[in-house]
């Protein structure tokens, strides 16, 4: 795939809490990120916008096992398991969008209430490439909302992993459903 200046690649959670040792551990996460980089060097290369998105959850954020939610405590802003992945390359000055902020609210699109496409689109980008974690929750979410919002949207199924298996394919099967093109080799 190449790049350039009316594209974005969106990185999509490689936070410590969902890598290998982290409270919410995806299997495989951190065999993704050398890809990853590659596709952060080769936006850079081609003028494209690359932007980063991050959980950054309160304390006591509603989506936590202790609240009624699904998950164990993960990405608490301010926290080690919240911050990027050591290895990941992210240029210097990379815009970074927070999502999950509202203890009381569940975000898992890097759009819902970030301001991110209103933020693209004044760029001009017509198409966004889509990487990161996790495919089935927090890529899935993203690329919906970017495809509903217009743009030509990718998902690098090399550079993600899904939470479940079965659930990673069901999301695949949704986001094609939706226009959303899925990107087997890069």
């Amino acid at each position: 795939m190449r790049f350039c200046p009316r594209d974005a690649l969106l990185v999509v959670d490689i936070q410590r809490d969902f890598c290998a040792g982290g409270s919410l551990a995806i299997a495989g996460a951190d065999e993704i990120i050398p890809t990853i980089n590659r596709l952060i060097g080769d936006a850079a290369a081609g003028g494209a916008a690359v932007v980063a998105c991050r959980d950054w959850h309160t304390e006591d954020h509603v989506s936590f096992a202790a609240r009624g939610g699904p998950w164990p405590p993960h990405c608490v802003a301010g926290r080690n398991g919240g911050e990027f992945h050591p290895e990941l390359r992210l240029p210097l000055g990379t815009p970074v969008v927070s999502k999950g902020t509202d203890r009381d609210k569940d975000e898992y699109s890097a759009f819902e209430a970030t301001g991110l496409i209103e933020r693209l689109r004044r760029q001009g980008t017509r198409r966004i490439v889509i990487c990161g974690l996790a495919l089935d929750f927090c890529v899935r979410a993203s690329a919906l909302d970017a495809a509903r919002a217009g743009f030509e949207t990718h998902v690098a199924l090399e550079a993600t992993r899904p939470v479940t298996t079965a659930a990673g394919e069901a999301a695949v099967a949704e986001m094609a459903k939706a226009g959303v093109i899925l990107d087997a080799v890069l």
